[in-house]
């Protein structure tokens, strides 16, 4: 500890203790700037103290004198505590202000327009469980004849993920202008995930093409969740499903294709599974219990479908996400 800093805190302590004058307490106010220029720790601080006491009450600093070792002893610890909690605060600082950033980054990208075809109804819910979404949605429309969309779900949170979903859409932004067929999207994306996402993300997407002139729903799938198809003239629910490997695993992967045509009152719905893997107080929401909240609205418009299913899925797990929720419905008008 400097002698000079030492020097003036016992003459202003010893002062102070004889006149009691709060112009010397001021005074302490600042030898304390000192203190803290000069790097000097709380124990010092005690330590220079306790020399100051003995010097100036010989008499008592022998009884007093082990309250102080004491005193030493602990903020020792608590001074150690203390840079410690300093730390994690910085730390938390720089992880909010990543998560600020990736928060304007997903805003941006998750930006989509939903695509308007004649006799096909499209609504869809994306609510994230935490402030980012692992969850994406991306449509495109080809002149009012066909409409595409993608969901994807990325394995991930904060700006790793947001910049995972630059990749996506990055890479359908290069298919707008072609309502290209789910097989070669898939294989476009896959493409692009594998040169330029750490080995540590993993994608799973669901890509699906409606046309208005034949009707048929055509879909692919990066091992994502099977999408739902409501027959309505049969009134059950069939799970559309093809086999694909997750986004960005292998460079060259074969993704299998489906067709489905779509009749009056039919819908298909396009989940993650924030959806299909919600849980209550008893444990994972049965799928019945969805396909009969689904029943419950089928005559009604498709975004209206959408809100149902999600505010009583949100309800029945005590209006809290476990998971990031994400549907996209197709309903044949």
């Amino acid at each position: 500890m400097p002698q000079e800093v030492g020097k003036q805190y016992s003459e202003l302590l010893r002062k102070y203790v004889t006149h009691e004058d709060e112009t010397d307490l001021y005074a302490a106010q600042q030898v304390s700037r000192k203190f803290i220029e000069k790097k000097i720790s709380p124990e010092e601080v005690i330590s220079l103290h306790k020399t100051s006491v003995e010097q100036i009450f010989p008499d008592v600093a022998s009884s007093i004198g082990p309250s102080y070792d004491f005193l030493i002893e602990v903020m020792i610890h608590y001074g150690l505590a203390l840079m410690e909690h300093q730390s994690l605060v910085r730390k938390q600082e720089a992880m909010q202000i990543e998560m600020d950033v990736a928060v304007k980054v997903q805003d941006m990208l998750l930006e989509t327009t939903v695509p308007r075809v004649d006799g096909l109804d499209i609504g869809f819910v994306s609510k994230p469980a935490k402030k980012m979404s692992g969850d994406y949605v991306y449509f495109i429309e080809s002149g009012h004849e066909e409409a595409c969309v993608a969901v994807a779900d990325v394995m991930g949170k904060g700006l790793p993920a947001a910049l995972c979903m630059s990749m996506i859409k990055f890479g359908m932004d290069s298919l707008r202008e072609k309502a290209n067929d789910p097989r070669h999207v898939l294989e476009i994306i896959n493409q692009i995930v594998e040169k330029s996402v750490d080995d540590s993300m993993f994608i799973s997407m669901f890509y699906g093409k409606y046309m208005k002139s034949t009707n048929t729903f055509t879909f692919g799938s990066a091992g994502h969740e099977p999408a739902l198809l409501y027959r309505a003239a049969e009134d059950r629910f069939v799970e559309l499903d093809a086999k694909g490997l997750l986004l960005g695993i292998r460079k060259d992967v074969d993704f299998q294709q489906k067709s489905v045509e779509l009749y009056p009152g039919d819908f298909i719905v396009m989940l993650t599974d924030g959806v299909t893997e919600g849980r209550n107080a008893e444990g994972f929401i049965d799928e019945e219990v969805i396909f009969n909240m689904l029943r419950d609205v089928k005559n009604l418009p498709a975004q209206h479908i959408a809100d149902h299913l999600y505010t009583e899925l949100f309800k029945m797990q005590n209006y809290m996400l476990h998971d990031d929720f994400t549907l996209v419905l197709f309903k044949k008008e």
